[in-house]
């Protein structure tokens, strides 16, 4: 299916985390779209992936650094959109290390980047997705420092909608459920595993990268003018269970 966003021709957006995954599928979708596209990743360059990134603009950016985010914004320069997509979790939550680390790229790392986009998003009326999880609503034991980012943003989300919809700006959050990436690679190569998670969701399906990337552009789109605040979980169903 093709989807027309004739509104991003000639628009400025950044999308974090945007060299593969639901990042890139996003990255593609605004470029198609006409948009000037920004992209982040961990990689020194561009030509570093095996997929070709070069309809966009790269900047490299590790951001549990300090100052990444101000810097990646002022590589971008001023944005129609922001989309806050990158993000991270690691094996050692559990631990004080492991969890502030993940804390500092998944919601520090995000207001550092709204914050540093502000200025320019509010003389755009511009708009900001936030990428959340299933875990902005429900606890993952195994990694509570993700869980605890994920919940975060959507508090953040609301917080920033609330005090900048006078400046024109909106914010709002998706939650993609169990899609196809890379990062799912493991559980979907597990035929048990695979198994019980699909009976559990109600389209029996997984998700794939575009259907994210076509909520965030309609949140992102004046089609969306009168929303803000708000969430989308994009799971099939499965928070229906």
């Amino acid at each position: 299916m093709t989807f027309s966003w004739p509104e991003f021709a000639g628009k400025r957006v950044l999308v974090t985390g945007g060299s593969q995954g639901i990042g890139l599928a996003t990255a593609q979708a605004f470029a198609e779209a006409g948009a000037e596209v920004v992209i982040t990743g961990t990689r020194p360059a561009a030509t570093d992936y095996e997929t070709d990134l070069s309809a966009f603009r790269y900047v490299q950016a590790d951001f549990g650094r300090p100052g990444t985010a101000e810097a990646v914004v002022a590589a971008a320069g001023p944005l129609d959109v922001l989309v806050n997509n990158a993000g991270t979790g690691r094996p050692d939550e559990y631990s004080p290390q492991g969890f502030r680390a993940v804390l500092e790229v998944n919601l520090a790392a995000v207001m550092d980047l709204c914050l540093a986009a502000y200025p320019s998003l509010k003389e755009r009326r511009g708009a900001i997705v936030n990428m959340g999880s299933l875990s902005s609503f429900l606890a993952l034991r195994e990694t509570p420092a993700y869980t605890a980012s994920k919940a975060g943003l959507l508090g953040l989300t609301r917080a920033l909608a609330d005090k900048w919809a006078p400046d024109g700006i909106r914010v709002n959050l998706v939650a993609p459920g169990f899609i196809r990436t890379r990062m799912t690679e493991r559980q979907r190569e597990d035929p048990g595993y695979e198994a019980r998670l699909l009976k559990a969701i109600p389209e029996r399906r997984w998700g794939e990268p575009h259907e994210v990337a076509q909520i965030v552009l309609f949140l992102a789109s004046p089609r969306s003018a009168y929303v803000t605040g708000q969430s989308v979980a994009i799971d099939g169903g499965l928070m229906l269970r």
